[in-house]
């Protein structure tokens, strides 16, 4: 048992670890396409934007966690994005469509922080849109829950 703490340990720290080094390599994180424009972010990009943080329980993780990344309205407002879809993907190519309208103020954020430390692939990152749960109980819902995708890399508005 304490062997395969460790290891799950050394997984996480390696994950990180590529994810900082990605950063500083000024690789991208997030691409984002609307009809035949590209937009590329890398951490330091998202980081330079507004900043929206909260805790909140989540059904993936055990107890309240900490999330810190930049507001989904804050991204679309900076690329002039009112209206549509979202389709979100992840590194598995896994996607969730969501109505640019979920976008709020009090809405979800494109997380890169968990409880003050860059997501690994196997700790759901490096990007994750998180609703804030625990704040409005229409966030508690299975349609709410099958939005939130980790290891998002890239955004397609339709």
């Amino acid at each position: 048992m304490k062997f395969h703490r460790i290891s799950n340990t050394i997984y996480a720290l390696v994950g990180a670890l590529a994810i900082a080094s990605a950063a500083n390599a000024g690789e991208t994180l997030l691409d984002v396409s609307i009809g035949d424009q590209q937009h590329k972010y890398t951490l330091e990009d998202l980081q330079a934007l507004p900043s929206t943080e909260f805790a909140t329980t989540t059904i993936w993780t055990d107890g309240q966690q900490v999330f810190e990344g930049v507001l989904l309205k804050e991204l679309l407002d900076k690329l002039d994005v009112t209206e549509g879809e979202i389709e979100a993907t992840a590194i598995n190519d896994y996607s969730v469509t969501l109505p640019v309208s979920d976008a709020t103020v009090d809405g979800p954020i494109v997380a890169y922080l968990l409880n003050g430390s860059l997501m690994s692939r196997r700790g759901k990152g490096p990007l994750w849109i998180v609703y804030p749960y625990d704040s409005n109980p229409s966030y508690k819902t299975e349609t709410i829950y099958s939005r939130s995708i980790w290891q998002m890399d890239r955004i397609a508005v339709k």
